[in-house]
This record gives structure tokens, sequence and C-alpha cells, in this order.
């Protein structure tokens, strides 16, 4: 038998004689296996002749708010086109599935996977593993084979605009420790996993969509904290590593990590002992296309080690491909290309997709589900219970039901989630009251939050901070409502350091994500149905 990627001959049937070899493809087809596009529902067929002339390799499921048998159809009707291109080579199909600020419950179809910072709170591998274990499990489901996840980036920078809750947190053993139970669940899926974003971008102060990060460490500091989980990661084989578009001074002067051979070659190479892919970030965010334009950009990637190159979205495929092929050809070696080609070619072979039809796993929805439901219950998070609030019995003397107001301020894109909380409330016999406030609240919110509250006998208040950027109105908002009702529990639902702007109140909550799961767990915990066992990831400071 051959040898298995990932143990995958436990998913695969056997493989037969491959019909097909690396030397047989064209140059134009070794090009266009590096080569990977976003496509979604709406943006597939203007990528159709590429992917049928042999010149896409690969593509990035991006979300949109369409079913998971969509998702399944589409990724069908992409595989339909790569088996008509040349040698009919299937595509690599490629997910962003990691929970948190890059994922909404709305989108592919598939469930709210929870934050890295919401599975580091349990501090239970094992549940990690095993949540991890069935969504790669309904990934292979809907034909996805890589996921872009664990982020292994070490948030030690309570200002950082864009990883905040994507990390499992800011201690460097916590987070590889975490990561590993993560990339270990996919694993065993069948799944392969791709850490992110190397050499790490947990103390930036920019967003790379944007601007060109750079991150002034020692590399005694980078050794120690940043690319500490990688090298773990590596050690335990994981297939592959993104990088992430930062400049590293410490590391290469002169180029961010993705265009730089000193960091994709000297150290992860060579140094750190890594042997399988590497990806890049998506070329077309401003931190590459500040230094050149995306064809350029995925040559400069090629020629630093990099072998699948992200393009981006809705980008002119033929544009693309035509400008590096005319450079690549007036070289006198292409041995970079070819390298990079055929690691991709075999990644695609022993994952049994050129000579054989993968299995389709059975439904494991029901089980993913009461997974997702034990990691909230384990994560939820009890900050502070200063005046012994909860777990919180009503002192009603009149016999009537208790009135509990949940007032939340959240993006119209997780109102599905919110109705969750009131099922434990109502089930204990209670009144409920809800109100969903605008992100960005506006004096007509402030006063139906007021009206909501009015009489209440326990009032309910959430935070959603993505990252470091506070929203002045959410916060003034909150503040009055806390200020009013005595008897009020604080929720931060998505970044937890939320917490420390929010000095007076004095019952908080944490659940790193929102999501329906989380909100059931905070409600059985404010009624005692549930002890909280989460524990801080990070460490929150007053006035951050």
């Amino acid at each position: 038998m051959k040898k298995c990627l990932l143990a995958l001959c436990l998913l695969f049937p056997l493989a037969l004689q491959a019909q097909v070899k690396f030397e047989d493809l064209s140059f134009d087809e070794k090009l266009g296996q590096t080569l990977v596009v976003f496509v979604d529902v709406d943006s597939a067929e203007q990528n159709r002749k590429a992917i049928e002339e042999g010149k896409i390799g690969g593509v990035l499921i991006q979300w949109g708010n369409y079913s998971l048998a969509q998702t399944k159809e589409l990724v069908n009707k992409l595989q339909s086109w790569a088996a008509k291109s040349p040698h009919k080579i299937p595509l690599l199909i490629s997910i962003d599935y990691e929970g948190g600020t890059v994922y909404t419950p709305i989108t592919l179809g598939f469930e709210y996977l929870p934050t890295n910072m919401m599975l580091s709170a349990t501090q239970d591998e094992e549940a990690v593993a095993t949540v991890a274990f069935l969504a790669g499990l309904e990934l292979r489901r809907a034909g996805v084979h890589i996921n872009f996840s664990p982020v292994l980036d070490v948030n030690s920078n309570p200002h950082n605009p864009i990883i905040g809750v994507r990390s499992f947190g800011s201690d460097p053993a916590n987070v590889t420790k975490m990561g590993l139970s993560l990339m270990n669940g996919f694993k065993a899926a069948g799944i392969v996993s791709v850490v992110k974003h190397f050499p790490g971008h947990g103390n930036t102060t920019v967003d790379s969509h944007y601007k060109v990060p750079v991150v002034h460490d020692k590399l005694d500091v980078l050794e120690k904290v940043h690319l500490a989980p990688f090298e773990q990661a590596i050690k335990h084989q994981v297939p592959g590593v993104m990088t992430g578009h930062i400049m590293y001074p410490a590391l290469d002067m002169n180029n961010i990590s993705t265009f730089s051979r000193p960091i994709l070659h000297d150290l992860l190479r060579e140094k750190m002992g890594f042997n399988g892919f590497v990806v890049t970030d998506s070329l077309d965010m401003k931190s590459t296309t500040f230094f050149c334009k995306i064809p350029d950009c995925a040559l400069k990637s090629l020629d630093a080690g990099a072998d699948m190159l992200l393009l981006g979205r809705y980008v002119k495929i033929n544009n693309i491909f035509s400008r590096m092929k005319e450079q690549l050809i007036a070289r006198k070696d292409n041995q970079r290309l070819e390298e990079a080609a055929k690691r991709i070619f075999d990644l695609k072979k022993e994952l049994g997709l050129l000579d054989g039809t993968p299995q389709t796993p059975a439904p494991s929805d029901k089980a993913f589900r009461a997974a997702l439901q034990n990691v909230s219950d384990k994560a939820v998070t009890l900050v502070r219970n200063r005046r012994n609030l909860l777990p919180f019995t009503p002192a009603r003397a009149d016999g009537q039901k208790p009135t509990v107001c949940a007032v939340f301020f959240a993006p119209s894109r997780f109102a599905d989630q919110l109705p969750d909380f009131s099922k434990p409330f109502l089930q204990a016999g209670w009144n409920v009251r809800t109100y969903n406030a605008a992100l960005t609240p506006r004096s007509k919110d402030s006063r139906r939050a007021a009206q909501c509250a009015l009489g209440a006998d326990l009032l309910v208040v959430t935070s959603l901070q993505w990252a470091d950027k506070t929203n002045i109105n959410q916060k003034n908002a909150i503040n009055g409502l806390i200020n009013e009702n005595p008897n009020t529990v604080f929720i931060s639902t998505m970044s937890p350091y939320d917490i420390a702007k929010y000095p007076e109140a004095d019952t908080v909550l944490a659940t790193y994500g929102l999501s329906r799961y989380a909100l059931q767990s905070a409600a059985k915990i404010i009624l005692g149905e549930i002890p909280p066992h989460g524990t801080l990831p990070v460490e929150l400071k007053e006035n951050n």
C-alpha cells in the first residue's frame, strides 16, 4: 500500500494506478496548479474557461448567504469544469472556516464555528479536537479539501485591529496547545490544515488588508513568542503554512514575509524543517499591492518560496496568467515553478483526487451541534461577579413571573442567533423581552432599550467589538443602561478586550463570539443551571 497523507487510507478507497504523471503536464498546467482564485455562487462562471483550460489549480470558496446544498452544487460545478481540462485534474477546494470575525452564521450553510479564543477558553483539548473533527466531516461532505486554519498568531498586542478572537490568546504555550488540538481534529477528519499567518500577525497595529504592518520585535522575542507555535505545528507535520503580509526587519529588512526568501526558504524550510506546501495570504490585499500588481506579486511570492498563490477575488485570471507566463518563459531556470507545481500535484495525488473518488462521510450534523453546545458551556467565562449577582435569583413577593430584558447590540446578520438566549429563561418560567439594537446605536435605540429594561427584574446587555476599535455610540448606550439598572449582567460577545472599557459593570460574562450556542450557555450560567467554566485566554487591563 502506498504511503497516505493524514491517514487518509482510512477515509478513501485504495487508490488505482495514477492515469497522469506530473511530467505529462504542459507548462500552462504546471503554472495553473499553483494558482488559486476566490469564487462564490455569483462569480464562479467568470473562471469557467480558465478552469477548463487547466490554468487554475484550486479555488477558495467565499462567503455568501447561501445554503449548504448550494455550496455542494457550486463545488460539483467547479469540479465538472476541471474534468474538462487537458488532463482532467480536479481542483483543490479550500475554505476559510475559522470562526470569529472571518466567518458568520449565515454563510455557506455551515454551522457557526466557535472562535479560536472561545475554544481556548475551554482549556479542553479533547472537546476542541472533537469540534474540529466533526467540522471537518461536514467540510468533506461538501467537497472541501483544505481549511485555512488554525490561526497560530499569538495576540500579544491588545490593540491588534485584525486578529483578536481569531487567536487562541496571548500565551504562546496555550496557543500551541489549542492550535495542535484543532489541527489534529481536522487531520482525523481528512481535512488538510493550513496554519497562519507565518511568522505571526499577533503584534501588529494595522490591518494587512489595508496597510503594511511592521513588527519591530527582536529575534529572540520572535522565536520565543510568535514562531514557537509554528515550530511545534511543523514538528507535528502540519501539511500547509500560510504567509502573512508583514514586515519583520529582524528577519528581512527589505520584504514582507510573503516576498521574503530569507523567511520562507532560509527560516521556514531550512531552519525549521518544514516540508509541506506554502500558501500566500490573498495577493489582492493592500499590503501586497502597495509593492506590485497581482501578477508580479504572485511571481515575487513564488520566487520567495510559496507554492500556492491566492490571487484574490474578482481577479482577471487570463491577464494574470498571461503576464506570469510571459515572465516565466523569459527565464532560463523555472525550477521554482516546477517545485511548487509538483507539491500541489503530489498533494492532490495523496488526497486520492487523481486516481479515485473520495468517500463522502455520513451526516454528523447532530453530533456537531451537540459538540458546539458542549464547547460553549465550557467556554463562557465569568469575568466579574462583584455583587454576587450570579446565579441570579429574582426577589419577587407577588407570585408573578420574573422578567428579563435582553438588549443586544449586534449586526443584523446575527439576528437568527439571538432568540436562543431566551430559551433557558422561558423554560424556567420567566417573561422575556428582547431588543436587537444597531451595532452603532442611535437615540431611538437607547429609548427602546430603556423601555425594554423598565420594570424588569434583570437586565442583560451585550456588546460587540470586532477587535481594538471602540464603538463610542455603543459604549455610551451600554453605560447608560448599566448606570440606570443595578441588576445588570453585561456580556462581551466578541473581543473580550472591550470589557476593560466598562469598569462600572459589576457582573460580566465573556462569550468570545455571538452564536446561539454561546448565548444559551450564558443564559444557563445566569440562571445557575450550569457553573461558569471558562478561563480568559488574554490579560485584561483597565482602559486598554
